[in-house]
């Protein structure tokens, strides 16, 4: 499915990410509801399966089907984050362009959003012959500070 390029205005919110939705034509069914939801509430990048088990903790019956389905429609359309990992893809609520702080303690995924300086961008620029239009940082470290040696 081809991402459509609609607004650069960024999914701030859960409403932020309906609206986008319905602006797209994408119907917001109760399933693509409860996981836009979910992710929200969640704050944190989840796999399918620990959506899929979630829901169906609260009570919001939804077949393991129906949330790949919806994850990937609310992907590829850039409303929701895909993060391919070797153990499997995670999902978040944050679609525009932002880095990663990647705990390796807790293997947990934090979301920060970071500007480099104008002149470290040129810098890059003048050393690759590329003109950086958008910038994606990795970050790796331990939470537990006897982790780290």
């Amino acid at each position: 499915m081809q991402k459509q390029v609609l607004s650069t205005q960024p999914i701030r919110s859960l409403e932020d990410a309906l609206d986008r939705c319905q602006k797209l034509g994408m119907r917001v069914s109760r399933q693509r509801r409860f996981i836009l939801e979910l992710l929200w509430d969640a704050q944190e990048h989840l796999s399918a399966r620990e959506i899929y088990d979630r829901l169906n903790l609260q009570g919001k019956g939804i077949g393991h089907t129906s949330v790949y389905q919806n994850l990937e429609a609310l992907s590829s359309q850039g409303i929701i984050e895909c993060i391919e990992r070797c153990d499997g893809r995670l999902y978040g609520n944050i679609s525009d362009s932002h880095s990663h702080v990647n705990c390796l303690d807790t293997n947990q995924i934090l979301d920060v959003h970071i500007e480099l300086p104008e002149d470290f961008i040129r810098h890059i620029e003048e050393q690759t012959g590329v003109k950086i239009t958008d910038y994606s940082i990795n970050f790796y470290g331990y939470r537990n500070k006897e982790q780290n040696g």
